[in-house]
């Protein structure tokens, strides 16, 4: 009886230490190549990662030499790239006579603060100031338009802030035969510090930014 209360003793004073299951790493499953699964999903992540932090080498385009020469005939400098997008229904229909400029898309800021000032004094309400502006198009003809910010209010009662350039719109999209899905840059300079756009056809692109502004503009 002595020797098992001693073993019990013993027992208490040195008590088994936890026991720690290491865990295993998941295994990796073959594909139907025999290649690991996770392992090319990983491989797959890392080039989308650096994807993104590469900036993509067309992220700014060059402007075409016969309008950079044609600016520059006419004075300008200055040359911002605005946007490049394609066209939306309403961008060519004569009941629209508009060519919206997303806020959210554009590149490069092309307005002093006392043009914006201007632009966004149609606030509360009243109607939103015009500025007129000229406009190289396609074809090189030089026509003059307005460009005002427009405010337009969706049935949320939210609204969709952008830019658009109208009066005389559509007789651009009638000379230049511009069409739904065409592919548009709008590149701005200056004369003097009076603003300036030039448009360029490009070929059709389909950026994933614009599908969500489809069910917005063509309405």
């Amino acid at each position: 009886m002595d020797s098992v209360v001693e073993d019990e003793k013993k027992h208490n004073q040195y008590p088994q230490e936890s026991i720690r299951i290491k865990k295993r790493p998941p295994r990796c499953h073959d594909d139907d190549e025999g290649g690991c699964v996770q392992e090319k999903k990983k491989q797959v992540m890392e080039k989308m990662m650096d994807k993104a932090r590469c900036p993509s080498p067309h992220a700014t385009p060059e402007l075409h030499v016969i309008l950079r020469n044609q600016i520059r005939a006419l004075g300008g400098s200055d040359v911002t790239f605005v946007i490049q997008r394609p066209l939306f229904k309403t961008d060519v229909s004569s009941g629209h006579n508009r060519l919206s400029i997303p806020l959210n898309q554009i590149q490069q800021s092309f307005l002093t603060p006392e043009e914006s000032e201007k632009l966004n004094s149609g606030g509360n309400g009243k109607k939103c100031a015009d500025m007129e502006v000229m406009l190289i198009e396609p074809s090189l003809h030089r026509e003059t338009i307005s460009l005002r910010k427009w405010n337009m209010k969706k049935a949320s009662e939210n609204s969709t802030s952008m830019y658009v350039l109208v009066t005389n719109w559509n007789l651009v999209t009638e000379r230049n035969s511009m069409k739904k899905d065409e592919t548009i840059q709008l590149w701005s300079f200056r004369i003097k510090s009076k603003l300036g756009f030039a448009l360029v056809k490009r070929r059709l692109q389909d950026d994933p930014r614009n599908r969500s502004l489809r069910g917005i503009l063509d309405s």
